[in-house]
């Protein structure tokens, strides 16, 4: 095995476990909530939980990959920062594997409570509805597009824009090891300002590698139905908002410092690239 193909799959393993990481704290605080007829936790605890589970994600990979964790932030990172593009479709498969198999840990861990809050039959929606757990649904009254579409943009374009800020070493960056904390905070942030409509979740394998591990393991199509066909909305929406919030910071920021940012902001610049969710 070549140097560069070791590399390479030393980053692959890494956003593996990042997301894998990233996703079993996240959809493990919901799976407690949910199954416990929302005794245990609150949507607070959630938002938090999602922001820690981003923190711990970050420093799990940040250090080997970037931990990107998110296609819309690769994809952000391969349009505004030089992340080689040979890599955007491979760093976005491993973030979808991730996702898949924290979602099956979680399963496994929660099967007897969720037998117990369902009586095994597993459902998408209603009063004993668990699909949510795993993967984001819309609320009644708001539709796949524009309404859903420009929820998923706006949230997005908000967390690269502020992870952009964060990482800009001409633009008051946080201390080295710092990053994760912030960005955390930051998915709190969304989370606490923008969940009502869908459950914010700007990151296309946070909620299709969930989503499809629902389809197989017991739930159905019906998780591609559900909410007008809504699942296309965060995979298509958030890598659109991803590019946009990027160049938003560009063009109000990193234009006006005096050199183009990418020729600071080199794509083997891990601590620049420490970003996430």
């Amino acid at each position: 095995m070549s140097k560069t193909m070791h590399h390479d799959r030393r980053e692959l393993l890494a956003e593996f476990l990042g997301t894998f990481v990233l996703i079993t704290f996240g959809v493990g605080v919901v799976a407690q909530f949910v199954l416990s007829s929302n005794a245990a936790g609150s949507p607070l605890t959630i938002n938090i939980v999602w922001g820690l589970a981003v923190t711990m994600g970050c420093y799990v990979a940040g250090g080997v990959s970037g931990a990107h964790l998110n296609p819309a932030v690769t994809l952000a990172l391969a349009v505004h920062r030089a992340f080689p593009w040979r890599k955007v479709i491979p760093y976005t498969i491993a973030q979808l594997a991730g996702a898949f198999a924290a979602s099956a840990v979680i399963y496994v861990t929660y099967f007897e409570a969720l037998n117990a809050f369902d009586g095994g039959i597993r459902q998408v929606a209603g009063a004993q509805g668990t699909a949510g757990i795993w993967a984001t649904y819309p609320q009644p009254f708001l539709s796949a597009f524009p309404g859903g579409f420009i929820d998923q943009i706006v949230g997005t374009a908000l967390l690269v824009a502020v992870i952009f800020a964060l990482t800009d070493s001409r633009n008051a960056p946080p201390a080295v090891g710092q990053g994760p904390v912030i960005v955390g905070l930051l998915v709190v942030a969304i989370g606490a300002a923008f969940g009502f409509n869908s459950g914010y979740a700007i990151n296309p394998a946070r909620d299709f590698g969930p989503r499809l591990f629902t389809a197989v393991a017991g739930w159905g199509g019906e998780v591609f139905r559900a909410g007008n066909h809504w699942w296309w909305v965060p995979i298509v929406a958030p890598p659109i908002g991803g590019v946009l919030g990027g160049w938003l910071y560009d063009v109000c920021i990193a234009r006006h410092h005096g050199v183009p940012d990418a020729t600071v902001v080199a794509p083997e610049d891990r601590d620049v690239q420490r970003l996430g969710n």
